[in-house]
């Protein structure tokens, strides 16, 4: 993507143990309706670390999540989403610009 080495997983347990236990990302697209832990659960388990806090989260949603506060969710998407608006999204959210 965009010349980014992009790492995928299926749930939220196997993501939050890459994340947490394996080389910190730059940047971390989290799907809020994650199976086995959903995406609110990453992002609370990721704060709660000094290594992990800092990494830029694009959130992806399909539901319209109103609830989601611009302090704790500050670069959020809303399905359907081009490959393009990810890009964009994940440039400006690591750069804290979103």
């Amino acid at each position: 993507m965009s010349g980014y080495a992009v790492e995928a997983t299926g749930d939220g347990v196997s993501a939050l143990r890459k994340i947490i236990n394996g080389h910190p990302p730059d940047v971390v697209v989290l799907d809020l309706g994650l199976p086995r832990l959903g995406g609110r659960d990453v992002r609370r388990e990721m704060t709660a670390h000094a290594e992990t806090r800092h990494i830029p989260v694009v959130v992806v949603t399909g539901t319209g999540a109103q609830d989601l506060s611009a302090a704790d969710y500050p670069c959020v998407l809303h399905k359907p989403i081009e490959p393009d608006t990810l890009a964009t999204a994940v440039q400006k959210c690591r750069r804290g610009h979103y």
